[in-house]
């Protein structure tokens, strides 16, 4: 089981520095980002976690704010797998969990 919340941790921890880096290099390229290679990487990485917040997101939400809604969900969800690692490392023993 601690195999398996590290597993999903760790993608969480993946798509959420994706959708940082996309952030950023949107802001410091501007409306030249499509062309920059680094976003477009950026992009395909977070795209997968847009498109199911599209699919969580009620439809009042704007498309240009779901990158937002999918950052938020993958914190949730990192929080969430980090309090339960932490809980599953107190129950096995500190050494298990090297």
């Amino acid at each position: 089981m601690l195999a398996v919340v590290t597993a999903i941790k760790l993608v969480a921890e993946i798509a959420l520095f994706a959708l940082i880096g996309r952030g950023v290099l949107a802001l410091l390229a501007g409306r030249g980002k499509e062309h920059n290679p680094f976003y477009r990487i950026l992009r395909t990485v977070s795209q997968p976690f847009v498109v199911a917040a599209r699919w969580l997101a009620p439809k009042v939400v704007l498309d240009r704010h779901l990158p937002f809604v999918a950052f938020l969900v993958l914190l949730f969800a990192w929080l969430a797998m980090t309090g339960w690692k932490i809980r599953l490392c107190l129950e096995a023993g500190v050494t298990a969990c090297r």
